[in-house]
């Protein structure tokens, strides 16, 4: 049974983007609201992957809505995307403390782009919780992708079925399920201190 968590960022530990720093992309881009969306998440693939650069990527959103984003515009586009994706759940925060401090291992999965990668191995010293960090813009493999799962695993030196993987997206829970992996969907703190709590009452894998 599952003996180690593994941890999605984003919607878990780290909020999602915020309403003031959506509308703050917007603004800058200088372009519709629902256009903007569309090029954004259907080009962020790539990008949380690391095969584009921020610059790429913005480079890329404003040649499918039509326009250009010179060099100023595009460094304030990376600053407020990494801005509305910067707020933490400290309740969550200190779930990943306890857990660690408990002894069981805690690692932590997520599509993230570099930039933002750099902004919170800056901004958060609790990273150091983690055994392994799997960042996709440095593995090469962005969620639901099988191949980002198994990364962890080797990573980790667990087989599947030792790793408990809390995600807040339920097609992310279903493909770690898939290679073998427990999943935990996460709905808030209190359930997932439960799910991790409950993997003490069953035996563990010698």
């Amino acid at each position: 049974m599952a003996d180690t968590v593994l941890f999605d960022l984003f919607g878990v530990i780290a909020r999602q983007q915020s309403s003031s720093g959506k509308e703050l992309l917007v603004t800058t881009a200088g372009v519709s609201a629902p256009g903007f969306w569309e090029s954004y998440w259907a080009l962020r693939m790539p990008y949380d992957r690391g095969e584009v650069t921020g610059s790429e990527y913005w480079r890329q959103v404003a040649a499918t809505l039509g326009t250009t984003f010179d060099e100023h515009q595009i460094a304030r586009l990376i600053d407020a995307d990494i801005a509305s994706w910067s707020a933490v759940d400290d309740d969550m925060v200190a779930l990943v403390e306890q857990t660690a401090a408990s002894g069981r291992r805690v690692a932590l999965l997520s599509n993230i782009p570099e930039e933002l990668a750099v902004h919170y191995e800056k901004h958060h010293r609790w990273l150091k919780h983690f055994d392994t960090v799997a960042f996709s813009c440095r593995i090469g493999h962005a969620k639901p992708e099988p191949q980002a799962y198994r990364w962890c695993c080797r990573a980790l030196d667990l087989a599947p079925g030792r790793i408990l993987f809390v995600d807040d997206r339920a097609e992310n829970v279903q493909a770690a399920e898939a290679i073998g992996m427990p999943g935990h969907l996460f709905i808030g703190p209190g359930h997932a201190r439960q799910a991790i709590a409950e993997l003490d009452t069953v035996p563990q894998m010698q």
